[in-house]
């Protein structure tokens, strides 16, 4: 049969941010100038003293490979931050260090799930959730959520989603691609149907560090007796630290499935990076004033766009709680023509303010939300202008 390549990954749908970044370097190396908000991507650079301590970790010798599932310092560290953080008790052994949020939700559907178990997963959802649980051999379930309700499942839906082969409930908050959050009453209430269906449950809280206004998060554990039993929590250092590139991201869970996750990536990556570990450590147990000031420009950010947005003709977003992003209702711009181009879906609207007026989002129906486009605010001030006076004059387009 040759290398023919397997029925999985024949399945997988590519990663629509990654592939409209990729569309938008592309274009910007033929010269023309792009706003690229399609990356859920801090534009910081990774504060010195952390790349300080990776360049001491390199002389100190720390080049080779360490245990499987982290090194004890950082291991130790991660549960000693959500102690302090969020006054849920985990121990060194509860974490797992991987090679990044992304792979620690590989590690946590491989573990967990076996042929044709389901997972209810909210829509809109982040593009590699679905993907990934069918990776896995389980099965996602979709439940939409209504902008009305701040895109945010109501335990009534998951209650009428949840069947005899439902395993999981998959949460972001707050949420990527809307940046919606749910507070503490809110996953209460999920919680009480997680417990009364015995579900077990992912809570992705890789934003939980980027909360705007009056917002308070909550670690889904905390909200309710019981839940750090059937908890998983997917943390890392990627966007609080403005470290994407360092690949460091975490699991906290019970110790079997800890153990379960530890031996699987054991068979797979060997360890995560030892120089980037050694970084993370810095992250996590230096200074956090970076953090604060990352945070003060965001909100900066996410102002201006919210004006932006509201001044633009038939153009709304949700409340972007937290994270950085602004998920747009498109779709009262759909069904008419750009510059004599027809655009009748969200991929098609994306793609044409990418060629026509070099400003890269993603589209809506990636995140299981036809209609919709997610702009990052991730990126400076001086770009957002620029790309939100491209938008509005693309908005303007003749017929």
């Amino acid at each position: 049969m040759g290398l023919t390549t397997s029925r999985a990954v024949d399945a997988l749908e590519p990663s629509a941010t990654i592939a409209m970044a990729a569309k938008a370097r592309q274009l910007k190396s033929t010269g023309k100038t792009v706003h690229d908000f399609s990356l859920g991507e801090p534009d910081f650079t990774t504060p010195e003293h952390i790349c300080a301590a990776a360049v001491a970790a390199m002389k100190a010798g720390h080049t080779h490979y360490t245990a499987a599932g982290g090194i004890a310092e950082l291991k130790a560290a991660v549960a000693r931050a959500y102690s302090e953080r969020h006054g849920v008790e985990y121990a060194a052994d509860q974490v797992v260090i991987s090679n990044g949020a992304k792979h620690s939700l590989h590690n946590a559907f491989t573990a967990l799930l076996n042929a044709g178990d389901e997972v209810i997963i909210p829509a809109p959802y982040w593009v590699s959730y679905a993907e990934q649980v069918k990776l896995a051999g389980g099965t996602p379930v979709i439940v939409d959520t209504a902008e009305e309700d701040d895109f945010k499942l109501k335990p009534d839906q998951l209650r009428r989603a949840v069947t005899p082969r439902s395993k999981l409930l998959l949460l972001c908050s707050p949420s990527n691609p809307t940046g919606s959050m749910y507070s503490r009453d809110e996953l209460a209430a999920l919680a009480d149907v997680a417990l009364e269906k015995d579900l077990g449950v992912i809570s992705d809280e890789i934003y939980e560090r980027l909360i705007y206004g009056d917002n308070r998060f909550a670690s889904f554990p905390t909200v309710r007796p019981g839940l750090a039993e059937r908890t998983v929590i997917v943390n890392g250092v990627s966007k609080s630290y403005a470290m994407t590139g360092w690949r460091i991201g975490w699991t906290l869970s019970p110790v079997k499935t800890a153990k379960a996750m530890d031996n699987l990536q054991s068979q797979e990556t060997s360890n995560p990076s030892s120089i980037s570990q050694y970084a993370a450590l810095a992250a996590v147990t230096g200074p956090q004033q970076c953090v604060d000031d990352m945070l003060i420009e965001f909100a900066k950010r996410r102002e201006f766009v919210k004006q932006r947005i509201a001044r633009l003709p038939n153009l709304s977003a949700t409340s972007m709680s937290g994270a950085f992003y602004a998920f747009m209702n498109v779709s009262k711009h759909l069904g008419r023509t750009y510059n004599g181009v027809r655009v009748d879906n969200s991929a098609q609207w994306c793609l044409e303010l990418l060629a026509q007026k070099g400003v890269a989002t993603v589209m809506g129906s990636a995140f299981g939300a036809e209609g919709y486009a997610r702009l990052s605010f991730a990126a400076s001030m001086k770009n957002l202008e620029a790309g939100f006076d491209a938008i509005d004059a693309f908005l303007q387009s003749p017929a």
